[in-house]
């Protein structure tokens, strides 16, 4: 058996069970709040991954060490990041610094982690989640879960530090530019310096760990690392079902559980170019309007109750779905096309996991992501997951069951664990 699998196995076990019992926390605060720490400066600094500024932070439940205290010390975060047209703006997060001894090889490195789809409105930002694990509002009534409880606790019980961004747009001023590649590509790059300067240690090893929308952040992350942090010590990714090819994505999430989340894309899209807007708009009866701007302030959970299974066609004049109506305006074509992964090849080993049986990342997309990786001459790992469809569109077996399997079942963490440790690993392997 491999040296770290038992203990990763026990590990996991203790966070699922940790994760489980932060379901009672519930926050409370106002509605798209953005408060005085949320609210960037005037003047940003122009370095890109400074740290803006630190807010102490509880952490609602963490896991103890060998004598029945869990030593970490969380922080959110302001820190600067950049945008697609390279514009200064104020980014938040959460940084978990923990004295838990490393338990792999090497120094102490730092995980930052891409969250998974939590919305698109202010209060879903996964910094204002971590002291409950939950954040409930009332004005309107808005639930957002820490879906990175689990992750974070994970490592951090490993001895690593841990760092999570709640990208741009995400509890500060503006539209939360959702899935937009560069954006979060830079959201991470930015969150390990950030990270490392808040831990002192410059020369820490990295590792970047994602799945669905986290997943597309983390490949995107990996492939820009080299032309934006060289400097960065990147030992490995995890990217989990990777939004590499959005319109694929699209086509196939429309009508399912969280088909809602078509209108984040589009509403982070227009933010960055107003100009699709009337284009779109054109295209949208008013119900559909309306629904587009109600998605720009809710959280996941929010969507799912207020917008179940939500098809695309029902919000458009003409009865087609937004993807048919996209193709139609080659200004989107653009825009979608800008927005692929798998251009530029990472300069350190990736691991791409996927179900075979997504119901909503298409595994296609994401195997075509390892292959044009790996014809760019990437160490990429690309592991398919079997797990037979179950509910399809319900996404919750389909979808987030090949995370609980990879990503916590102990593939991942491995995958991380053998590259601090410099293992070695074949150029490409495809199963």
């Amino acid at each position: 058996m491999h040296p770290y699998r038992s203990m990763i196995r026990v590990l996991v076990g203790t966070a699922l069970l940790a994760s489980s019992v932060t379901a009672v926390g519930i926050s409370t605060a106002h509605a798209d709040p953005v408060d005085d720490f949320y609210a960037p400066p005037a003047q940003l600094d122009d370095n890109a991954g400074s740290v803006v500024r630190t807010q102490p932070m509880s952490l609602f439940t963490a896991l103890p060490g060998a004598d029945g205290v869990y030593p970490a010390q969380a922080q959110r975060v302001m820190y600067t990041s950049r945008t697609q047209d390279d514009a200064p703006v104020g980014v938040t997060g959460t940084f978990i610094e923990t004295e838990v001894p490393w338990r792999g090889a090497g120094p102490r490195p730092t995980i930052v982690v891409a969250p998974g789809t939590v919305g698109q409105g202010d209060q879903c930002a996964p910094s204002r989640a971590f002291p409950t694990s939950i954040n409930a509002v009332t004005q309107p009534l808005s639930i957002s879960f820490n879906q990175e409880l689990l992750s974070s606790t994970l490592w951090g019980s490993m001895g690593a530090n841990v760092f999570v961004t709640d990208y741009i747009g995400l509890g500060t001023p503006g539209i939360h530019t959702y899935v937009n590649r560069p954006e979060q590509a830079h959201a991470v790059l930015d969150g390990a310096r950030a990270a490392l300067e808040l831990a002192g240690d410059a020369d820490a090893p990295i590792g970047i760990w994602g799945y669905s929308q986290g997943g597309g952040a983390a490949a995107a992350a990996a492939e820009l690392a080299s032309e934006y942090a060289p400097e960065l010590d990147l030992k490995g990714t995890w990217a989990g079902a990777p939004t590499a090819d959005l319109l694929d994505v699209l086509g196939t999430v429309d009508g399912t559980l969280i088909g809602g989340v078509i209108g984040y894309a589009l509403n982070g899209f227009i933010e960055r170019d107003p100009t699709l807007k009337p284009l779109v708009d054109s295209r949208l009866t008013d119900h559909g309007k309306a629904v587009l701007n109600e998605l720009s302030t809710e959280c996941i959970g929010d969507t799912i109750l207020e917008h179940p299974f939500l098809r695309t066609e029902s919000l458009t004049k003409d009865g087609k779905s937004m993807l048919e109506n996209l193709r139609t305006i080659p200004q989107a074509g653009e825009i979608f096309d800008e927005q692929r992964i798998g251009r530029r090849a990472p300069n350190a080993p990736v691991l791409i996991t996927s179900g075979i049986n997504d119901d909503t990342v298409p595994y296609g997309q994401a195997r075509q992501l390892a292959d044009d990786w790996c014809g760019g001459g990437a160490t990429v790992e690309f592991h398919s997951n079997p797990l037979p469809p179950i509910l399809q569109g319900a996404v919750l077996p389909n979808h987030f069951g090949p995370q609980l399997i990879d990503g916590y079942g102990g593939a991942a963490a491995q995958f991380l664990m053998d590259r601090f440790a410099d293992l070695p690993l074949a150029a490409c392997t495809v199963d």
